[in-house]
């Protein structure tokens, strides 16, 4: 009698074949998972990555007027920007503008928002204006208080002079030109900010407020402790947000005061446009870049790793 060999599968050959299976399952969804991430990879490489390389490497370069690479100075550049007065005065302007614009735009906005989400007759006209500036390009804001700031015809002179005031040359004394870019900054950055937080206001749950209303806890102790805690959320992004804007701040600049008067508004990003494009420094420029983009990383880094702590997540 002949003896049947036996089909079945021994352990190994399962454990084997399973094995198998796994892996080319992990690299078909790898594979798919690249062929949906393909798109963004193109654009982050083509206007992320490859900016950022070129940067980099002409960083450590002299160029020719064109920013083409001619002899190799290593960290040349970056030795000389630290001992540039004019480094330290647009850092320092830098910093200064985004003291007085973050946390003003954050507050006025807060309160705009808490003035906003109360259900009255009419309060979407409110809403509507409040939010307005943030359909304006920077371009046509800059132009309106390009003319508020005229020394001669300007609105804003004419209150000072109603009220008894001297006239100021707001946009051309270095005294007050900084002040003046930052408060046009404010009201241009308001709308934005003002929608963000009214959506957090709204996503807060109202029974959350009935509950403090029948513990006997009054309108500001329920702002404290329960609207700021539950939109803590909402306001560390508008921070961090309305913070890298600031250190980035550059349309109204060039509208406004062209970096002037005597460097008074000249700040970071400005700097950069004027080394590269007006002096064709592309090598310094870049080396700017690469410093300026230091400092907003430990900045974003620090607001992570510090004011996160305080951040309550639902």
């Amino acid at each position: 009698m002949n003896e049947r060999v036996s089909t079945v599968p021994s352990p190994a050959s399962w454990s084997v074949r399973t094995k198998r299976e796994a892996r080319q399952a992990a690299i078909k969804s790898w594979l798919e998972g690249m062929v949906y991430l393909c798109p963004s990879l193109l654009l982050f490489g083509v206007f992320l990555f490859y900016p950022l390389g070129r940067t980099m490497y002409l960083s450590v370069f002299h160029t020719d007027y064109q920013g083409h690479p001619t002899e190799f100075v290593g960290l040349a550049h970056f030795v000389a920007l630290l001992q540039d007065a004019s480094f330290w005065h647009s850092l320092k302007a830098t910093v200064l503008f985004a003291v007085l614009t973050v946390p003003t735009t954050v507050a006025v906005s807060f309160g705009l928002a808490l003035l906003a989400h109360e259900t009255r007759k009419g309060i979407g006209i409110f809403r509507t204006i409040f939010a307005s500036t943030m359909g304006m390009s920077v371009g046509v804001a800059s132009v309106i208080w390009m003319f508020m700031y005229n020394p001669a015809i300007g609105i804003i002179n004419r209150l000072v002079s109603a009220i008894g005031g001297t006239p100021v040359s707001w946009l051309l004394d270095q005294d007050t030109a900084l002040y003046a870019v930052a408060a046009a900054t404010i009201w241009m950055n308001i709308g934005l900010t003002f929608l963000l937080l009214l959506a957090g206001l709204q996503n807060i749950d109202p029974s959350l407020y009935e509950s403090a209303r029948i513990a006997g806890m009054s309108y500001w102790r329920q702002l404290w402790t329960v609207t700021v805690p539950l939109l803590s959320p909402t306001l560390f992004f508008v921070t961090t947000v309305s913070l890298i804007q600031a250190l980035q701040t550059f349309g109204q600049i060039d509208f406004l005061t062209k970096g002037g008067p005597v460097e008074a508004t000249n700040v970071f990003v400005y700097a950069i446009y004027r080394e590269a494009f007006v002096n064709y420094q592309f090598g310094s420029a870049s080396a700017q870049a690469l410093v300026l983009f230091l400092i907003i990383a430990i900045v974003t880094f620090l607001q992570f790793r510090f004011a996160e702590r305080k951040v309550h997540y639902q």
